[in-house]
């Protein structure tokens, strides 16, 4: 593996460390495209907070944003780096409690197109 290589997957692998950007990313997967200010609203999060964690996650490669006027959407990446399809494999198989109460969260309080 490449010096570069290797410092990629380290900071993949940093950004997949906190918790709440792997509840952003289960709530993705499990609901698809999603406004930032729905993930903001399921997860319980402020708008910076999601902010800088989404934008962490779109450069290392795991999520993908859209601009609809002044909306941000964002999705799961595809395809996905493939150094991280296990861990995330894994992640997506498990059944949390946390994870559960995210998405109901989010579907109760989808606003999109947000307003």
């Amino acid at each position: 593996m490449s010096e570069v290589a290797l410092r990629d997957t380290a900071e993949l692998f940093a950004a997949l460390a906190d918790e709440t950007r792997l509840r952003m990313l289960v709530v993705l997967h499990r609901l698809g495209e999603l406004c930032a200010c729905d993930l903001e609203s399921g997860l319980e999060v402020t708008q910076s907070r999601a902010s800088r964690h989404l934008t962490t996650l779109r450069r290392v490669g795991l999520v993908e944003d859209r601009r609809e006027g002044p909306f941000v959407y964002y999705r799961l990446a595809e395809p996905l780096p493939p150094v991280a399809r296990p861990t995330l494999d894994a992640l997506f198989a498990a059944r949390h409690a946390t994870s559960s109460a995210d998405l109901a969260r989010t579907k109760k309080n989808r606003r999109s197109p947000c307003g």
